[in-house]
């Protein structure tokens, strides 16, 4: 048995298994099931599932403790046990069904846990439920820090002036597959709706959404219908996705982690990539911290320049409009890492006039100083 935080993460696993065990048999000739459990679906066709049987169970720990609670799945057989993504289902709250599973299948069984973070819960839960573990580090300590081929870049952006930042990014020449990752479900949706009114192939992925409508967006962006995913960070937990080319930030990860996680769906398999995260006044100290946390070298980015232009040689921006004589300030500040950056355009996004606006005066207006005779 899998157990994954997610729906989505379900999905993926579950198609991948089936891909694995195409030409494999579980017993004589029969071939090897694989059967996904996890919420927001109806309950019966997942009963069916298991009652044809099932040799690979992947699921979500809710669907799976009321199924085992209603007497549909039966965990006393169980040989293997996979907990994926351990510190997700640790920060989804989801470490006490994770206890109840554990004490609900037989002693003598195989127990892996994946996670790519170990905090000290889920290094209490593997010295409590699993016997002598064996600790394998995939990669270098600091190594998820550096993207070699993903070229980073930061830029200062008012909250208002981040959609346009965005849309101008979305024109960059050679652009591909698009994540754009929000904190908030609201923000997600909101960022999706105003990009789809400006013309741009955008699916979403939140809470809010049902999981029909969830698959139907991931769906649509994995064939190429659509070719900018705006999620959530905890919606997009876990989802591969090949050929993404751009990854932008639309909110400031709350930490490290988060943002390495973020860049990592670009850059892959040897391809390049480019990660722009949008910083906001109010995010510049969680951006400070990050930046000093993975050494990027931009602790601040720059501040605004009247001529500052983020336009790079390989997307020529558009002819500059006529603008009124008062001077201006750039909310897109320069890159912080390499030469070039995405085509953000040649237009300031936000402009502050240095000079108050006069006064409206009351009473009487003075009278003009008649010349003396």
């Amino acid at each position: 048995m899998v157990v994954v935080p997610t729906r989505e993460l379900c999905l993926q696993v579950t198609d991948d298994l089936a891909t694995a065990a195409k030409y494999l048999t579980a017993e004589e000739t029969r071939r090897l099931s694989v059967v996904s459990i996890y919420g927001g679906r109806a309950y019966e066709p997942q009963v069916e599932a298991l009652r044809a049987g099932a040799d690979v169970v992947v699921g979500t720990p809710g669907r799976l403790l009321d199924l085992s609670q209603q007497g549909h799945l039966q965990l006393g057989g169980l040989s293997v046990l996979v907990l994926d993504e351990a510190d997700e289902m640790l920060d989804l709250g989801f470490l006490p069904d994770i206890e109840r599973i554990l004490r609900q299948i037989p002693a003598e069984r195989q127990s892996m846990l994946f996670s790519a973070t170990m905090p000290d819960p889920i290094i209490t839960l593997a010295r409590t439920f699993m016997v002598q573990p064996t600790h394998i580090r995939a990669e270098a300590p600091h190594s998820l820090a550096v993207h070699d081929t993903t070229e980073q870049f930061v830029y200062r952006a008012h909250a208002l002036d981040k959609v346009e930042l965005v849309s101008r990014i979305l024109q960059a020449r050679d652009r591909g597959a698009t994540m754009i990752f929000t904190r908030t479900k609201r923000t997600a949706q909101k960022v999706a709706d105003e990009l789809k009114e400006r013309g741009f192939a955008v699916g979403a992925v939140h809470g809010d959404l049902g999981q029909i409508a969830r698959e139907k967006a991931l769906k649509a962006f994995r064939g190429g219908d659509v070719n900018v995913l705006v999620a959530t960070d905890v919606a997009a937990r876990g989802i591969d996705i090949d050929d993404v080319t751009h990854v932008i930030n639309y909110q400031c990860p709350e930490d490290e982690k988060m943002y390495v996680h973020r860049i990592g769906r670009t850059g892959r398999a040897g391809r390049t990539g480019v990660a722009v995260t949008l910083v906001d006044w109010d995010e510049l100290d969680r951006w400070t911290t990050i930046d000093t946390a993975l050494g990027l070298g931009s602790p601040t980015p720059p501040k605004p320049t009247p001529t500052h232009r983020t336009c790079t040689p390989s997307c020529p921006s558009r002819p500059r409009p006529p603008r009124p004589s008062v001077p201006t300030r750039v909310a897109a500040q320069a890159p912080c890492h390499g030469s070039g950056g995405p085509a953000i355009g040649n237009r300031s996004l936000r402009r502050e006039a240095s000079t108050a606006h006069p006064r409206r005066q009351t009473g009487h207006r003075a009278s003009r100083p008649r010349p003396r005779e």
